[in-house]
Parts: C-alpha cells; sequence; structure tokens
C-alpha cells in the first residue's frame, strides 16, 4: 500500500464523540461480560448479589450507551471505507450490524429475564426500572439462556472485531487503527 493511501486512511477519522462513545460501549461491554462470566458460579452470598446488580447496572448503561451511539451514527457520516478486497468491506459491515443488533438485544433481554424472573432493576440503586416483561417463573427460563448465548455471541464479533483491527495494524499496515484512537493520526 502507498504512503498517499497511509495518509488518506489516517486522516479520515472519527469524531470524537464517536471515539469516545466507542471507547465507552467497549470497556461496558468488557466489564459486563467479565462481571457475568465470573458472577454466575459463585454460591448465593451478599457479594454475588452485589455482582448481579452491577452486571444489571452495566447493562443499562451498554443500552443507553447504544442507544447514544447509534444516534450518533444515524446523524453524523463516519470516514470512508478504507480500500481493500470487497469481501472484507462486506465482512466489516456486517460484523458491525450485527454489533449493533446484539447491543441491544443482549440487555433487553437480560432485562426481561430479570423482569421475568422477579427482580427489579433499580439503576444504580436510585433509579427503578419499570418491568420489561410480567413476573413469570416459566418464562425467565426460557429467555435466560438467550441472554447468555447473545452474550457469547457478542463476544465472538468483539473478538473478530479486534482481531481485524489489529489485522489492519500489524499486516496491512493501513492506518485504519488510529481512526478510532484518541488521539491518533
Amino acid at each position: 500500500m502507498s504512503n498517499s493511501t497511509i495518509l488518506n486512511t489516517t486522516t479520515q477519522r472519527y469524531s470524537g464523540v464517536a471515539i469516545a462513545l466507542h471507547w465507552l460501549l467497549a470497556l461496558a461491554i468488557v466489564g459486563a461480560f467479565g462481571v457475568g462470566i465470573y458472577m454466575t458460579d459463585l454460591p448465593m452470598s451478599p457479594a454475588r448479589l452485589k455482582l448481579y446488580n452491577w452486571h444489571k447496572w452495566a447493562g443499562v448503561t451498554i443500552l443507553a450507551l447504544s442507544a447514544a451511539r447509534l444516534l450518533w451514527r444515524l446523524t453524523h457520516r463516519p470516514p470512508a471505507d478504507v480500500p481493500g478486497p470487497r469481501w472484507q468491506q462486506v465482512a466489516a459491515h456486517g460484523t458491525h450490524h450485527l454489533l449493533y443488533v446484539l447491543f441491544f438485544a443482549v440487555p433487553l433481554v437480560g432485562w426481561a429475564y430479570s423482569s421475568a424472573a422477579g427482580y427489579p432493576i433499580v439503576w444504580f440503586g436510585v433509579l427503578p426500572l419499570p418491568d420489561f416483561v410480567p413476573k413469570d417463573k416459566a418464562l425467565a427460563e426460557l429467555i435466560k439462556p438467550w441472554h447468555e448465548t447473545l452474550a457469547w455471541a457478542m463476544a465472538v464479533l468483539v473478538v473478530l472485531h479486534i482481531a481485524a483491527a489489529l489485522k489492519h495494524h500489524f499486516i496491512d499496515r493501513d492506518g485504519l487503527i488510529n481512526r478510532m484512537r484518541f488521539g491518533g493520526r
């Protein structure tokens, strides 16, 4: 790839708001996923209940950040695609679209599970949220595996997203990763 192509891709950056939303959402998702994995094997205890609350707070925060990110994305044009094989562009767009779907699906299904199981969500211990579905233990048992499956699907897509960014950085050396870095060039 020529230096002019590298320069061109690195100067077409996302806005500061888009970058901030990207990294805040990334941190929230990784944190919620890690807490989710850790808490499920704990014995019932005050610590486990605290972690469940943190997990639910993170889920609601992810939902709010996702809405903000989607609104920003719909009202602000992203940088142009980096030149490359068509299959990579299709894969990148497909992965991004699926991630956006999961940004909403995972927390909404978690909220539905929590509501059906009879465990209300009080965001940061201050703001009680309405039940997403009526209390129904049978429904909760149907919903629970969906939350886990969707979360794992999102984890796989996040790993693919990171792998693609690293490939662009270390193998293609096309400057793509700089478009989403704070202070990147």
